[in-house]
């Protein structure tokens, strides 16, 4: 079943369809941490911010099982408090829409400003603000649902090119 879909800024457009799946964490680096040793020991460092746990539990174990750094947050506020604490920044911040308080494009705007180099793939069932989320400073915009398997590669893609 194809439902879902994705138009990525940084793959000229090209569109994928597929279903979608995510997850929590808490395996972030203490304030102390050296994130040389950090980043030599995992492929990324990813922050989620979704408010339903099951997506985020799911996220989780896929991007861990993938050799990634994860953790997350369960709402916009929240993300952005987690996000002025960490000592060693994510490499890339996948982003719900609809959630309590702040929604994603909000969080987007609050968090580009903290730190413009960040790279936010926006996930959402609300394909209305695709628009919106791009105009926010996403990078991607990704309909669920889609295969994390994609979501995974998107997301080692995304890092890579900004190393280079």
């Amino acid at each position: 079943m194809l439902l879902g879909g994705l138009d990525d800024r940084l793959s000229g457009g090209v569109r994928t369809r597929g279903p979608l799946f995510m997850g929590l964490a808490s395996n972030e680096p203490g304030p102390g941490a050296d994130c040389v040793s950090v980043e030599r020991q995992n492929k990324a460092r990813v922050f989620i911010v979704e408010d339903q746990d099951f997506i985020r539990e799911l996220y989780k174990d896929v991007f861990e099982s993938a050799g990634l750094t994860v953790f997350s947050a369960s709402n916009g506020d929240e993300a952005i408090n987690i996000f002025k604490t960490l000592s060693c920044k994510p490499d890339i911040i996948i982003m719900d829409h609809r959630m309590p308080g702040k929604d994603g494009i909000e969080t987007t705007q609050e968090l580009l400003k903290l730190d413009p180099s960040v790279p936010i793939i926006f996930s959402s069932a609300d394909v209305t603000v695709r628009e919106r989320a791009l105009e926010a400073g996403a990078v991607s915009f990704w309909a669920k649902p889609f295969p994390c398997s994609l979501l995974v590669s998107a997301i080692l893609d995304i890092v890579e090119a900004r190393k280079r």
